[in-house]
């Protein structure tokens, strides 16, 4: 499932592609057009082209945002779950593997397009052949005076290149943010199969039902956030522990790169569901976002 180090040049070359882009493929001029501020409730819309600060990313670490996406426009990530636990061995060791970053890592492409204004559909690949198709609609705006916004969920998943093992999810994902500086979520999803999806061996059960929380905080005015997001199991299938994650987050425009920290290589509704391996593994990876609007 992992991949070793020859993909070490591929990665530098890409981060540094997506993360020195010139700026004025993203960036409007800062005089000519700041990033808008989110109007107070019951003022119109924002252009769904502006910068939201409380919501810059369509994700968190793994799970979904409500961050709004302006129809034919689109956007790409790159996942990096690197396969080394980060407790493995003493300090030297770690060191020596330049804390995880020398190991193979699981990866994940996806690109997600707006068909609608606020109605987005999408396709996650992980290199481990499971394939994830996905759409989010937008049900309810907090800018348009609501005490929340909230976001329809749906997606299909199948391993071995969407040929075998399939399963699902459906849920909704909620928030409530805290104008250019914070935004909190719950995320109620149900998933189908998500012990096929495991190559589990008779469970039990083969349903999840999680409840996603996170939240994305911005530092200061500045373009740095922390981010994390947990995904505990309500009831079904449920080995190991709940996934978790959190990360410090850069936005440059329409970019954003993510150093993160799981006890899971989720990227997937289904692989959320099948949780964390215990509570001592912790992995290094990271998220690279580019936005093309």
């Amino acid at each position: 499932m992992l991949r070793r180090k020859g993909v070490w040049g591929a990665r530098i070359l890409l981060a540094l592609f997506v993360c020195t882009a010139p700026a004025a493929a993203q960036d409007p001029p800062p005089q000519a057009q700041p990033p808008q501020e989110q109007p107070a409730q019951g003022q119109p819309a924002p252009s769904p082209h502006a910068v939201n600060l409380a919501q810059p990313d369509f994700t968190l670490v793994s799970l979904p945002t409500t961050l709004r996406m302006p129809q034919w426009k689109s956007a790409f990530r790159v996942t990096h779950r690197f396969g080394r636990p980060l407790g493995e061995g003493d300090f030297g060791d770690l060191a020596s593997d330049f804390f995880g970053f020398d190991s193979g890592a699981t990866i994940g492409l996806e690109f997600r397009l707006g068909i609608w204004d606020g109605v987005q559909v999408g396709i996650h690949r992980t290199s481990d052949r499971t394939i994830q198709l996905f759409g989010q609609g937008n049900l309810w705006r907090q800018s348009d005076g609501h005490v929340v916004g909230i976001d329809a969920i749906l997606s299909a998943e199948g391993r071995e290149n969407f040929s075998e093992d399939f399963g699902g999810a459906f849920g909704a994902a909620i928030s409530r943010e805290i104008p250019n500086r914070a935004a909190v979520y719950v995320e109620p999803i149900f998933v189908l199969n998500a012990a096929t999806l495991g190559a589990a061996l008779n469970p039990p059960e083969e349903n999840t039902f999680f409840i996603g929380l996170g939240a994305r905080v911005r530092l200061w005015s500045s373009p740095w956030y922390v981010v994390g997001e947990w995904a505990p199991r309500v009831t079904g299938y449920e080995p190991g522990v709940d996934h978790a994650s959190f990360a410090i987050e850069r936005r440059a425009g329409g970019h954003s790169f993510q150093v993160n920290f799981s006890n899971s290589f989720a990227t997937t509704y289904s692989q959320i569901a099948r949780g964390g391996f215990n509570s001592d593994d912790w992995f290094i990876g990271f998220n690279i976002s580019r936005k093309f609007f």
